[in-house]
């Protein structure tokens, strides 16, 4: 088993293609699973189309799912925070993903997406285990 901590600069974005840094990681370590996972209680990991549009359809859904307003019990932070507190029950904190031969698995537009709506906090850490098979 390897382990490695990734520093991830979100700039703000709400999603950050970290599929380059996972697949770096994954290079010569053969066979087995990679787990992915964001030690943060505002964030999480998704696969989806990148660069397609995709990131703007998600920003509405949350949006409409997760107002950014005042209604929210946990209130410290920017406005809205409380909504960052939740997203982690719709997009969880994980992937688990299969290697082999070093190369992650993915499907043709998939990517892995760590999705941030805490503006108030722009590097985050991913951990990043390799589990041989």
């Amino acid at each position: 088993m390897d382990r490695a901590e990734l520093s991830i600069e979100t700039r703000n974005r709400l999603v950050t293609d970290v599929t380059a840094e996972v697949e770096r990681f994954c290079r010569g370590h053969g066979s087995g699973l990679v787990h992915v996972f964001a030690p943060h209680a505002t964030a999480g990991l998704a696969l989806m189309e990148l660069g397609s549009g995709s990131e703007e359809d998600l920003a509405e859904l949350l949006g409409r799912l997760l107002p950014r307003d005042d209604r929210y019990v946990h209130r410290h932070g920017s406005r809205g925070h409380g909504a960052d507190h939740l997203l982690p029950t719709l997009i969880p904190p994980s992937v688990v993903l299969v290697v082999v031969d070093g190369e992650v698995q993915l499907g043709t537009w998939q990517r892995i997406a760590f999705i941030d709506t805490n503006a108030d906090n722009p590097v985050r850490r991913l951990q990043v285990t390799f589990v041989p098979g």
